[in-house]
């Protein structure tokens, strides 16, 4: 992966439909999209249940852009190398899953990942401060972790004080949760250069209807782009 600060759309496939996971990805791919987001939920530390190693094993020969998978589980370590396996490009863990994230970070770039760190909405920028040498993406939460289809929280603050800290650093800022056309240019002004979107990237389209993926893309990016700077 080559690093850049160009707006990038990432879908989570948690809005996709179930029964077809295969299709979906390769539509949403076909229709613009920029990586390809995965969110791992273990219903203890997030109330909800989704996707083991064994599914994205599944998804990964569909996917030719980036896999870019969100572990909201706890703990994380003993599981970094399935993921790997798997065929994940990046590993994000939460700050708040684990004492130990130094470690985490470290043994996901050990297992050939790009490492990602995540902030849930009440834990401040500073927590990932002293993390940012081991780091290649800070995800920001913007909803409560667990469930799609939330309200957006406004995190525009926090994600400021992380483009401060970031300098020029190769590290993405990623937002996940209630992005869509009209929250999308607040969180790219911040500073953030990779946008989560669910439901506002499914809505209206099918693997039958995949035009409605793009056209839903290509919304997102535009508004992104007529406020966000593109460095």
């Amino acid at each position: 992966m080559s690093f850049d600060r160009s707006i990038k759309i990432a879908p989570s496939i948690l809005s996709a439909d179930f029964a077809n996971f295969g299709a979906e990805i390769r539509a949403i791919e076909a229709q613009g999209c920029d990586w390809v987001h995965v969110d791992v939920m273990d219903g203890h530390f997030v109330p909800n249940l989704t996707f083991g190693p064994p599914a994205v094993k599944a998804f990964r020969p569909h996917v030719t852009t980036v896999m870019d998978v969100h572990l909201m589980i706890a703990p994380v370590d003993p599981y970094i190398d399935a993921y790997a396996e798997a065929g994940a490009d990046i590993l994000t863990a939460h700050v708040e899953a684990g004492p130990h994230t130094h470690r985490t970070l470290q043994a996901i770039r050990a297992a050939g990942m790009k490492a990602g760190v995540a902030l849930n909405p009440g834990t401040p920028a500073e927590a990932v401060e002293h993390l940012l040498d081991l780091t290649d993406l800070v995800c920001v939460m913007t909803v409560n972790p667990g469930f799609g289809g939330q309200k957006f929280l406004d995190m525009t603050a926090k994600i400021r004080a992380l483009r401060a800290m970031i300098g020029d650093r190769p590290i993405h800022i990623e937002i996940d949760g209630g992005v869509d056309p009209v929250t999308a240019p607040f969180v790219t002004a911040a500073g953030a250069d990779v946008l989560v979107a669910g439901s506002a990237v499914f809505r209206g389209g099918s693997v039958d209807n995949p035009a409605a993926y793009g056209e839903n893309i290509r919304t997102i990016r535009d508004s992104a782009q007529s406020i966000g700077k593109v460095a």
